[in-house]
């Protein structure tokens, strides 16, 4: 997939100005959504600062969406920027993920274990 324009319309289940977000293809957890910005910009630094504002707002109404359905103990926020941090599609996207006691041993260090040796500390 080059960008999520590749995505049908009737997927998106939420649209703003300058973003539309989505159930994930392959979640983390039930309940993870995707941010993605209606405008094809690769990361969160090429973002306008009226996006980042808009996004932030969105990641809030993201929440309340999740937790109709779901009642998570937590959430992680995913923004690879760049091929070496993971981002695989080349079009900006924020991921909202939540998280519940139990779905993994041990969470500690959470994001940091994108490098597995960092997660302990």
């Amino acid at each position: 997939m080059k960008d999520f324009y590749e995505l049908p319309a009737d997927r998106w289940i939420l649209e703003t100005e300058r973003f539309f977000v989505i159930e994930d293809g392959f979640p983390v957890s039930p309940g993870h959504h995707l941010i993605i910005s209606k405008e094809v910009k690769e990361t969160f630094f090429d973002l306008s600062p009226e996006e980042k504002e808009e996004l932030v707002h969105l990641i809030e109404t993201v929440k309340i969406i999740i937790e109709e359905d779901h009642e998570p103990d937590g959430y992680n926020l995913g923004i690879n920027c760049g091929a070496a941090a993971g981002q695989s599609v080349m079009h900006f996207h924020c991921h909202v993920i939540p998280r519940y006691v139990g779905d993994m041993e041990n969470p500690k260090g959470g994001v940091r274990y994108c490098i597995p040796e960092k997660g302990l500390y």
